[in-house]
Parts: C-alpha cells; sequence; structure tokens
C-alpha cells in the first residue's frame, strides 16, 4: 500500500514537472523571437541610420508610428492601409534633435518637452515630410510637440 502512494506522488511530482517544461519551451520561443527581432532592428538602424537628415538648429527629426501589419482579430492589412495610417499619424518617435532644440530658456523655462527616443504627438500637418525608402520621416519644430506618451499603441490611429 505504501508502495502505491510512493508511485502516485512521484507521477503527481512527474506531471508538475511537465508544467514548468512547458511553460519554459514556450518562454524561451517567445524569447528567442524577441531577440531576433531586436537584432533585425538593430542592424537596420545602424544601415539605415547614416540616410536620415540631420535636423539643424531647433527642428527635430520624427519617425511617425507605424501600425502593426496584423490587427487584435487575426486580419492583416493591406500595404496601403499602412502606409496612408503612416502618412496620417500624429504620433511619433523623437529619432534626433537640432543643437538649439529647447535651448531658449524664456520659451523653455522648465527645460525640454522632449528628448531622443521619448514617443510625441504632434499636429496632423505639423513639420515637413521627407520620404525615405520604406515609410517617411518628419523634421518638426521643438515647439511643434503637443505632448509626450508612453505607448503609441494606447492611442487610436485613424486616418
Amino acid at each position: 500500500m505504501s508502495e502505491n502512494k510512493i508511485s502516485q506522488t512521484s507521477s503527481d511530482s512527474d506531471k508538475t514537472a511537465e508544467i514548468p517544461k512547458t511553460k519554459l519551451a514556450l518562454e524561451e520561443k517567445y524569447d528567442s523571437l524577441n531577440k531576433e527581432e531586436v537584432e533585425g532592428y538593430e542592424r537596420l538602424k545602424k544601415k539605415e541610420t547614416s540616410k536620415l537628415p540631420i535636423p539643424t538648429g531647433w527642428r527635430m527629426l520624427i519617425l511617425p508610428f507605424k501600425m502593426s501589419e496584423k490587427t487584435r482579430g487575426g486580419l492583416y492589412l493591406g500595404q496601403e492601409t499602412l502606409e496612408r495610417q503612416q502618412i496620417g499619424s500624429t504620433c511619433g518617435l523623437v529619432l534626433a534633435q537640432g543643437p538649439d532644440c529647447y535651448r531658449d530658456k524664456e520659451r523653455y523655462p522648465e527645460g525640454p518637452w522632449c528628448k531622443k527616443g521619448d514617443w510625441v504627438i504632434f499636429a496632423r500637418y505639423a513639420g515637413s515630410r521627407i520620404q525615405i525608402d520604406g515609410g517617411e520621416v518628419r523634421l518638426l519644430n521643438d515647439d511643434e510637440v503637443l505632448a509626450t506618451i508612453e505607448n503609441p499603441e494606447d492611442i487610436l490611429h485613424k486616418y
């Protein structure tokens, strides 16, 4: 009878041991996919950064937010829809700032409104649009930034 208890206990422990393995396998797969995405982004960033214009004066270079190709419901959006959405976007990532951005102490007594790497919101027709391979970037004046946000996916993007 004690042998049965031992075998049941060992089979129960085997079941509990399997659950973390499955969980770890999924987590490892997710981590590897995420790592590949990051590595691909870093390679692209190094290659493409040299092609981007360097803002002068009080201007900043903004990369408009591009939504995911796949919706939450699993539908894939067409390339034309994605391009129209990016052009009409009012949210973007600050890629670079000119040397005079937010230097005017009279206009910005509390300091800069944003910095490189921040997500910002701007007016729909603000700045100059510059077409690059794979989309567009915008050159905005430092006073055209309306707000900063943590995650651009929190904003409803309509075009």
